[in-house]
Parts: C-alpha cells; sequence; structure tokens
C-alpha cells in the first residue's frame, strides 16, 4: 500500500472550518475508493499545519480515485468549501510507502514501580 501524505497550512483562526472539511471527507474518500487513515489538527506546537492520510493500493489506484472524486458532487462541494472560506493556505503531497512491521504496533504497557 501507498500512503498520500498531505500537509496543509491551515489559518489558525479557522481550525473549526478545516475540522469540518475534515469530517466532510470521512464520507466521501472511503466511497471514491480511498482508504481513509485519519485527518489530524494540530495540538501542540505549531498551530497551523494539519494532515491527511489516505492509503491506495498503487499510484494506478490513485488516479482511479481521483477521477472518481472529480465527478463526486459532495467532494466537488467541499472543495468549493474550502476555496470560499479559504482556511487552507498551502497543501501539499506526498506518497509514501510504510515499512513492514512497524505499523499499528500497540503500545506494550509498563509495570509499575514501587
Amino acid at each position: 500500500m501507498i500512503t498520500c501524505f498531505i500537509r496543509y497550512e491551515i489559518d489558525p483562526f479557522q481550525r473549526d472550518s478545516f475540522a469540518e472539511y475534515a469530517r466532510r471527507w470521512g464520507q466521501i474518500i472511503p466511497r471514491c475508493g480511498g482508504h481513509l487513515l485519519g485527518y489530524f489538527l494540530p495540538h501542540e506546537g505549531s498551530n497551523y499545519e494539519a494532515w491527511g492520510l489516505i492509503g491506495f493500493d498503487s499510484l494506478a489506484a490513485y488516479e482511479a480515485y481521483r477521477a472518481r472524486l472529480r465527478s463526486d458532487a459532495e467532494g466537488r462541494a467541499n472543495f468549493a468549501f474550502a476555496q470560499e472560506k479559504r482556511f487552507i493556505l498551502r497543501e501539499e503531497r506526498s506518497f509514501t510507502q510504510g515499512v513492514e512491521g512497524t505499523l499499528g504496533l500497540p503500545a506494550h504497557a509498563q509495570e509499575a514501580t514501587p
């Protein structure tokens, strides 16, 4: 699987608008063929960086997803919402591949020391 790693620079005063934008993708992305790994807002540290991670079987699958997204009415409406509100100042996409044996590992509980 490859992951489309989207880095957003957002207006920190419109954090709620970005959160609404991200929630809407929660319905749209899976319907169009993407495996939504999640959207992430800044919590501590930077107040203007947000991320979206979407998995695909291949770059060809990503291209097919993009074609479906362009014809999806809710997808187009969500893009228009972002343009109208102008809460996304910059957007960058990178494609990454997970390293086998490092994904989804649970935390190990530490024994309390007396």
